[in-house]
């Protein structure tokens, strides 16, 4: 097995529980499109030997090539207990605002996973009272393997929807950089407006200049 899905792994095993899951998101900084969340459940009763090596080269989902991402998209699903996905559409981050709807998002996938989690973990945040128990853990993705397994979920469910809405909005190369600010995003917003699928609450250089209204579909 790969050093990192090991370390990731033992990390999770030295808590001493059988049932441990983790959360994290994709697309918090996004410019366009949703908030995804994830929480996966591994049973580290079961999670052995051949079980486990799918997950050799698990890591942070930004540490990882678009097809090591696919193929461990693949074995989590395989390997996990449960997944819980929830998708928050810019409209609700424009309404609730961009934390709030990130929180909740983390707390009702927690929340989702049944039988409950031992050990919950978070990449990062505490997510307050109404959240099942759960521990903070500083840069989660790359030190817990069910939080790396929940951002490999959340990125990847977050860019199949993402392609999808390309073909949508054409014009605005979302197959590219599913919705992140890129030189070249910047430049169509300017030009055309944002879409419907833009955050408008979003304070970017790129909306400079700009009179936000309604989208321009392309």
């Amino acid at each position: 097995m790969r050093k990192t899905g090991r370390k990731l792994l033992n990390f999770d095993r030295r808590l001493g529980a059988r049932f441990v899951a983790g959360a994290d998101e994709a697309g918090r900084g996004s410019l366009a499109g949703p908030l995804v969340t994830a929480a996966v459940l591994f049973d580290y009763g079961v999670l052995r030997d051949h079980k486990v090596r799918p997950l050799a080269i698990l890591n942070d989902s930004k540490q990882l090539t678009p097809d090591e991402r696919a193929r461990l998209f693949l074995a989590v699903t395989g390997c996990a207990s449960r997944i819980a996905v929830r998708i928050i559409p810019p409209a609700v981050i424009d309404s609730d605002g961009l934390h709030r709807s990130n929180l909740r998002g983390l707390r009702e996938t927690l929340a989702d996973l049944s039988p409950p989690a031992e050990v919950c973990l978070v990449d990062g945040f505490r997510l307050g009272p109404l959240a099942p128990e759960h521990r903070a853990v500083v840069d989660g993705d790359t030190r817990s393997a069910a939080i790396a397994a929940a951002s490999i979920v959340a990125k990847v469910v977050r860019d199949r929807a993402m392609h999808r809405l390309d073909a949508l909005y054409p014009a605005y190369g979302f197959a590219s950089h599913v919705g992140y600010i890129t030189p070249g995003h910047s430049a169509v917003v300017r030009e055309r407006g944002p879409s419907d699928i833009h955050r408008l609450s979003f304070e970017a250089r790129c909306y400079a200049g700009e009179t936000v209204g309604a989208g321009a579909r392309a």
